[in-house]
């Protein structure tokens, strides 16, 4: 990994924070994104319903799925990729590793 690439992940949590199936809204690089445990890994979103713009992070976490807790649209966790209606477009994906027992996430730029 290069020197800058390294800088470019910022502190989320401890691993340990986030266990199987658990979601957790965490503010980094001044925007929120949010966590999930699947399959042993850890993923990152914007906690964003590209529908209307409200928090996924109240929703429910389900087969691979982040649910809007407002209307129901579903998100792939492992791709951001809007899977149902009325979410047409997807929510932004980022970049996570572990070092140390540490979560580091790297911020997607548009």
């Amino acid at each position: 990994m290069m020197p800058n690439e390294t800088e470019s992940f910022q502190y989320a949590c401890p691993v340990e924070s986030l266990a199987e199936g658990q979601m957790m809204a965490v503010e980094l690089a001044d925007r929120v994104v949010l966590l999930v445990r699947h399959g042993g890994r850890v993923y990152c979103l914007d906690d964003v319903c590209t529908h209307d713009g409200g928090t996924l992070s109240d929703g429910d976490f389900s087969d691979g799925q982040v649910v809007c807790p407002r209307h129901g649209a579903r998100f792939d966790v492992q791709t951001g990729e809007a899977l149902t209606m009325p979410a047409t477009e997807d929510t932004a994906c980022h970049e996570v590793k572990t070092d140390g027992g540490k979560l580091y996430v790297r911020i997607k730029q548009p």
